[in-house]
């Protein structure tokens, strides 16, 4: 389990989501569910598994993951203005 700690990425390097378009796009050809904060659920997942399912250790990793949620919302609503708007 220690050589794992050099592979455990931080959790702020989730914050920022993944650009929307590109990561729908690869979903055209299959039929997937997807979002560009996959990658802090996944590290979230990832801690509790490392952890014994131990909440307490990973709060950094959900706060990341409820920081890209939230970016990703917001920036859905503001397109959805600027489409209005047009």
């Amino acid at each position: 389990m220690a050589s794992d700690k050099g592979k455990v990425p931080s959790p702020r390097d989730n914050i920022k989501p993944k650009d929307y378009v590109e990561t729908f796009k690869a979903c055209l050809e299959v039929t997937c569910t997807s979002s560009p904060c996959q990658d802090a659920a996944k590290a979230s997942y990832d801690c509790l598994n490392r952890h014994d399912y131990e909440r307490d250790k990973c709060l950094d990793f959900f706060q990341a993951y409820r920081d890209c949620k939230k970016a990703w919302v917001s920036d859905g609503r503001l397109r959805s203005r600027l489409f209005r708007l047009s």
